[in-house]
Parts: C-alpha cells; structure tokens; sequence
C-alpha cells in the first residue's frame, strides 16, 4: 500500500464548471508533486461532473464525486476533509486557483519549518469573473509566525476574516477532525481558523500565492439578502470571546474592549433583525453597564486617530496587483461538448 501523500487538496464545488479547469490546472501544474487532489460536486446542474471526469481520466492522483443530489455547502466541505489522506489539507475552491506554481511546496514547507504553527496562510490575488487581477489582500503584510490567541483578538478587534478564505489557507489535518461547524453558513471557514488558532498559531507568507475569485455566484452574494453573516459573526464572537476569557494572555480589559467594539459596529451596520437583537443581548450580558460607558468614552476619543493612522497605512502599503500568471499548460484542457 503506498504512503499517503503529504498534501490533500480538497475542491469542494457547485456551478463553477465556468472556473473549475482553472482551479484543477492550476494544481496539476505544481512543482511540488506529493499530493492527492479529492473533487466533489454537489449535484451541479451545469457541466461540471463533465469537467471533473475528463481531468479524473488524466492523472490517477485525482479522486472524485459527483453527487446526484445536493447536501449543502458545509457537509460538501466536510466530506473532502474526511477522505483526506495527506498530513496536510489545502482547500482550492472550484471557482478559485493557485496563482503560484510553488504554491502547495511554499505552505508545506512552512508548517514543516514551525511545528507551533497549525495553519500557514498568504495574501491572496484577487480575481474577476474573467480572471483579470484587481487588487492584493494581505492583512498581516510581513512573514513571520503570529501567536493563535492574538489573530484571533485581532479578528474580532477588526471584525474581518484576516486569515483568509480556505482558498488561502493550508492546515494540519490531524488537529481538523472536528469538521466545519454544519450550523454556520457564512463565517464556516473563520471559526475553523479560530478553532485551530486556540491550539497553534499562524505561519504568513505575503507573497499571493492563492487567488480568490469575486463574482456574483458565489454564496457569499448569495448569503448577503439574508443578513447570515451578521448574525454568525456575533455568534463566533460570543463564543470566543467566552474561549479567550479563559486563556493567559489576553487583558480582562482586552476582551472587554473586543466585546465592545463588536456590539458598537453590528448596531451601526446590521440591521435590527430578531436573531441579530438577540446575539447582541448575548454579547450585552458581558458588559457592565459602568465598562460600557467608559469604553464608549474611550472609543469615542481614540477614533480620529485610529482612522488616521488607518488611512496613511493603506496608503503607505498600498499594492499593485500583478497579472494572473497563465498556469494552464493547455493540453489537458477541458472543452465543452
């Protein structure tokens, strides 16, 4: 029986028959070689289990479903995550790509260079509907290793996905057994990374090794009428918050601080939605009122300075984003019938 690989690359899709020859080139064109790519589509109606077979029929390291019937995005994810076999899992979404050719030997080779890392992430390029290149995100901006605790404090401080989508991201399969959270729908990927990020810490690489697609199929369009991200960030938040409380290293007034700053933004931009209402009470119940005051005094007087020393930032390290490098060698490409 052969030893399992090192990597997994998992590409979970639905509808992306469009991207996904982008997707999967983009990974058989790799230098580093020891990986295993596993596909499901989740009962597509386009053409994607025509896409997958004729790239499945090319090279062996492929496995492969295609589902008849739908299961949801989660159990989609949760499904290449169980057939993994390698030490290491990276997700490519089937409407994303690797944009570098050392993209999977990079992050491998990172998590092998830092044993206290659980997962290793980068900026990541961001794509059009037709893979033209619009900008870099990258929100740690240095190489380093950043300690699990104070990624995730800072993601809630800022009440962004500063890791990455799972597009960016490579994790150590052995400490994921637990799966994504089925009852999450929008912020799946973060609370993964904090439930990994309270057991190790975060290996960043600013170099665009991922590109991430924005087009208006993508669930997080799709969830954006329904007001789910609010209300799960809220959630996540509660729940971590209530984590961090119990772990040296961060300040009662820290979390308090974080707390504070989640119910101030949501009541400025969610709307009053029952579910949203009741995770602020949630959230609520951690304040006093006295610390409520107070922090909205403090916050109050240290905004201006905040949003200018924002602002220079962005426009110290603003970035040019490069052309999306052409990996497709072209002769396993995929035509429609």
């Amino acid at each position: 029986m052969p030893p399992p690989p090192k990597v997994s690359v998992l590409i979970p899709t639905y509808k992306y028959a469009r991207y996904l020859p982008d997707a999967i080139e983009s990974v058989l064109a790799q230098d580093f070689g020891d990986f295993e790519v596993i596909i499901s589509d989740d009962a597509s109606p386009d053409q994607s289990g025509d896409v997958i077979r004729h790239y499945a029929a090319l090279d062996p390291r492929i496995k492969f479903q295609v589902l008849g019937k739908n299961i949801g995005m989660v159990p989609n994810w949760n499904w290449c995550l169980r057939e993994a076999q390698g030490e290491y899992c990276k997700f490519v979404f089937g409407d994303d790509c690797l944009v570098s050719r050392q993209a999977l030997g990079k992050m491998a080779a990172m998590l092998d260079a830092a044993p206290c890392a659980a997962l290793a992430a980068s900026a990541r390029l961001i794509l059009d509907e037709e893979s033209r290149s619009v900008e870099v995100w990258d929100d740690f901006r240095q190489a380093g290793i950043y300690p699990g605790l104070d990624v995730i404090a800072r993601c809630l401080w800022q009440d962004r996905n500063l890791v990455g989508e799972p597009s960016a991201v490579m994790f150590r399969r052995a400490a994921a057994t637990r799966g994504f959270d089925p009852a999450l729908r929008q912020v799946v990927d973060l609370e993964m990374w904090f439930h990994l990020l309270l057991a190790g810490d975060l290996a960043f690489d600013p170099e665009p090794l991922c590109g991430f697609r924005r087009h208006a199929g993508q669930q997080t369009v799709a969830n954006r009428d329904s007001h789910v991200g609010p209300t799960e960030s809220l959630m996540i938040a509660d729940r971590y918050l209530g984590v961090l409380g119990n772990r040296a290293g961060l300040s009662p007034f820290a979390l308090r601080y974080i707390c504070y700053r989640c119910l101030y933004y949501s009541r400025k931009r969610a709307p009053r939605l029952p579910g949203i209402l009741a995770m602020e009470s949630a959230l609520s119940a951690r304040l006093p009122a006295g610390w409520r005051r107070f922090l909205w005094l403090l916050h109050r007087c240290t905004k201006p300075f905040s949003n200018l020393r924002r602002a220079l930032g962005r426009a110290r390290e603003r970035r040019t984003p490069p052309a999306a490098p052409q990996l497709q060698a072209g002769r396993l490409r995929w035509t429609p019938r």
